[in-house]
């Protein structure tokens, strides 16, 4: 089992940045990948950005790259968010999430077992 809590989310203006944690525990936490995934109001749940368990490997969705940096800290097991240039359309409940197995060069939710409770991101002037 492993549990993972979000933190770090909050109101932003335009151009701001924010950095996102995630607190992973368990036996096995260190064995995971972790992926960010976010949930618009109304729209469907999209993947973000991913890290392989040793904190290579990252991912970026094509609406993120160059904005968004992922990492993570094994020692803690932490991992993190880095979000700058943000705008309007990062507004969103941001998970993290994690899995044993993932696709590099895709987010796939099914891959992740176990899911954080979420953090909100608004963007807005």
């Amino acid at each position: 089992q492993v549990q993972l809590v979000e933190s770090g989310g909050g109101l932003v203006q335009p151009g701001g940045s924010l950095t996102l944690s995630c607190a992973a525990s368990g036996r096995t936490a260190d064995s995971h990948a972790i992926g960010w995934f976010r949930q618009a109001p109304g729209k469907e749940r999209e993947g973000v950005s991913s890290i392989s368990a040793s904190g290579d490997l990252p991912y970026y969705a094509d609406a993120v790259k160059g904005r968004f940096t992922i990492s993570r800290d094994s020692a803690k097991n932490m991992a993190y968010l880095q979000m700058n240039s943000l705008k309007p359309e990062d507004t969103a409940v941001y998970y993290c999430a994690a899995a044993l197995i993932r696709t590099i060069d895709k987010m796939l939710d099914y891959e992740y077992e176990y899911w954080g409770q979420g953090t909100q991101v608004t963007v807005s002037a």
